[in-house]
């Protein structure tokens, strides 16, 4: 496996080559790091654009799967049992400092550690593209986006009147020593959607089910129970166009997921956590000559309970609002003034190791804050080659005050007949404010916790062609008050949520390169290498390694994806010692062959195999991950 990783790697280096983004022209639009529909020549970042057509090139599989192969991004416990929580290591980075974006609107969990989104919650099959910038972005998206951003748009209703779309899969599910490839993992949903003069609508359904495979790796000659995940989605949405100027959107959305796990000591167990989530919102636009206003704002309702040993129960509110004036002065200047506001409530009940009653609910009153943060962003493209990206915002929280971040993103793009090279530099700061479950949880929480700050240096350039595209970035972030769960009361062993006095540095290289090396043959792939301080390196690998070949001819398509991951350390809590053991986790690589056939206008058939080499490897320390599997599937559209 070793020596196909090493081929892989060797060809990457010698077609030059990208990752996820496929080759597109010279003007692609980009919009995250702007908000307007800019050429990506004028924008001063490398953007990540995950298309429609690489989506489809991965049907069955689950977002995180696809956003994993991104440079400088790792996501823990995708490759294990399906109900793993999730690990958003970007840039040494961690799950409080990504913020998501689903068609515009922040989403986000009060109720959570992280307050962060569960990506699993989207269906593959229901998005349409999604695009990531990385580095410190608060001035544009407010608190949280120390890291990245990841801002995903799903498909919209189809032109015609009425338009069905149907797609199901069914694949086995199993560890690397199980290898009966019964069915075990099934997938479907259902879309119905079109336009009717001023109208649009669609409704949307999802299911997910996965068994056969335990959440915790069983020791050699036992045999653990399996744990198994299911998720339902339903999504509808009307829309309404006044006139040419003015259209609005309104929308529901219900997510349900059960999934079990076993013990926290790494034993068999028959744990539950149920999570039940209701998101209902709106989207308003105005277009006034070179101008345009936009209203995106929803309401959250989760509920999640933890059926353990020790239960817990837990519920949230979240309230999002995001009001921004879009303006074109012409000669290549825009203008943007926006306000964003999140009003987050928290609730939990949990027994205290020990105890035998419950703890009383905290009180609304106590378990709140409301932030509220004007900001502005100037963008200047000119005629020469000179591009600027200029914001700043005030972060207005009601616990701690006023804050403000800033933005200066300078690049210059230079014109060599049919290709461009841009030359970019950026420097970006950001605030991350402590979740409400790092505040106030009864048995964790601390009121006295400070606010993270984050700033992020980047130099780089990008080549562009028609036929090519290649990128290199290098980049500085640098942490202080970094909040980690430690061991604040050694005699009667408790932990709790605490402000690391020392500032810690992230740096790395990220290089992207893609090619189409023929008509029907596209090659893709990139490198990130990844320094960070020992104690903030948990589960992030030094070196990691993405490539790809993509093959289509007339109604067939095929694509290789390998995935290269290095050395990296992991901790647990070893009940022997009494203390937490430091583990490194060996390098493992790991192909993955897609395909799939059109077989008429509206019928599409799909499959793959994952881990081809059926490859023994550890993601988590003590946790199981899936060896070589199998999916069958197809997509109908009427």
């Amino acid at each position: 496996m070793l020596c196909m990783g090493a081929l892989i790697c060797a060809a990457s280096l010698h077609a030059q080559t990208a990752d996820v983004e496929n080759i597109e022209t010279l003007q692609e639009v980009v919009i995250i790091d702007s908000k307007f529909d800019l050429p990506r020549e004028n924008s001063g970042k490398v953007i990540t654009r995950i298309s429609s057509e690489e989506l489809e090139q991965s049907r069955g599989q689950s977002l995180p799967d696809v956003i994993n192969r991104v440079s400088g991004i790792e996501i823990g416990g995708s490759r294990g049992n399906e109900g793993q929580n999730l690990g958003y290591y970007i840039r040494g980075g961690r799950n409080r400092q990504v913020v998501v974006l689903v068609d515009g609107i922040q989403v986000n969990d009060p109720s959570s550690i992280a307050n962060d989104f569960d990506l699993r919650l989207l269906p593959l099959s229901q998005i349409a593209s999604v695009e990531i910038i990385k580095g410190a972005s608060s001035t544009l998206y407010g608190s949280g986006a120390g890291a990245a951003v990841i801002s995903i748009q799903t498909k919209q209703p189809s032109e015609e009147t009425i338009q069905l779309r149907l797609q199901s899969s069914v694949g086995s599910n199993q560890s690397q020593q199980d290898q009966e490839f019964s069915p075990a993992e099934i997938q479907n949903s259902v879309s119905i959607g079109g336009r009717l003069k001023n109208w649009e609508y669609q409704t949307r359904f999802s299911q997910r089910y996965a068994d056969n495979l335990s959440a915790v790796s069983a020791p050699s000659g036992e045999d653990f129970k399996e744990n198994p995940f299911r998720k339902y989605n339903a999504y509808a949405q009307v829309g309404y166009a006044f006139n040419e100027a003015l259209n609005f959107q309104v929308f529901g959305n219900y997510d349900k997921f059960s999934s079990s796990f076993d013990n926290y000591d790494f034993t068999d167990g028959s744990n539950k956590l149920n999570s039940d989530q209701l998101r209902v919102g709106s989207k308003w636009e105005y277009t006034y000559g070179k101008g345009n206003v936009v209203l995106n704002a929803s309401y959250n309702m989760l509920d999640r309970e933890v059926e353990a040993e020790f239960p817990n129960t837990f519920d949230s509110r979240l309230l999002v609002f995001d009001a921004y004036n879009k303006y074109n002065f012409g000669k290549g200047l825009y203008a943007l003034a926006g306000i964003n506001g999140q009003f987050s409530n928290f609730n939990s009940y949990e027994v205290p190791w020990g105890e035998s009653e419950m703890q009383q609910r905290i009180s609304e009153e106590d378990a709140h804050f409301e932030i509220v943060d004007p900001y502005v962003n100037v963008v200047y493209a000119s005629d020469f080659g000179l591009n600027l990206n200029l914001g700043t915002r005030v972060n207005m929280h009601s616990n701690y005050g006023e804050h403000w971040v800033y933005n200066f993103n300078p690049s210059y793009n230079l014109l060599l007949k049919e290709s461009s090279l841009k030359f970019l530099a950026s420097y970006s700061t950001a605030y991350i404010t402590p979740s409400l479950y790092q505040l106030y949880d009864p048995m964790y929480g601390s009121d006295a916790l400070k606010p993270e700050e984050n700033r992020t240096l980047e130099g780089g350039l990008e080549f562009n062609a028609p036929r090519f595209r290649a990128s290199a970035v290098y980049f500085n972030r640098k942490e202080k008050n970094f909040i980690d769960y430690v061991l604040t009361d050694p005699e009667n062993y408790i932990y709790s949520y605490y402000n690391i006095a020392d500032e810690f540095t992230a740096d790395g290289v990220e290089v992207e390169l893609s090619a189409q090396l023929m008509e029907a043959l596209a090659f893709t792939g990139n490198y990130t290498y990844t320094q960070t301080e020992e104690r903030f390196a948990l589960r992030i690998p030094k070196h990691k390694i993405n490539a790809g070949l993509d093959y289509s001819l007339g109604k067939a398509n095929l694509s290789l994806k390998y995935q290269f991951n290095d050395d990296r350390p992991d901790s647990f809590y070893n009940e022997t010692l009494m203390a937490t053991e430091v583990v490194t986790l060996e390098s493992f690589g790991l192909l993955d062959m897609f395909a799939s056939y059109q077989l008429s206008e509206q019928l599409q058939l799909f499959g793959g195999v994952y881990n081809i080499a059926n490859t023994d490897y550890i993601e988590l320390y003590g946790y199981s991950t899936r060896g070589r599997n199998v999916r069958l599937g197809f997509s109908l559209v009427l």
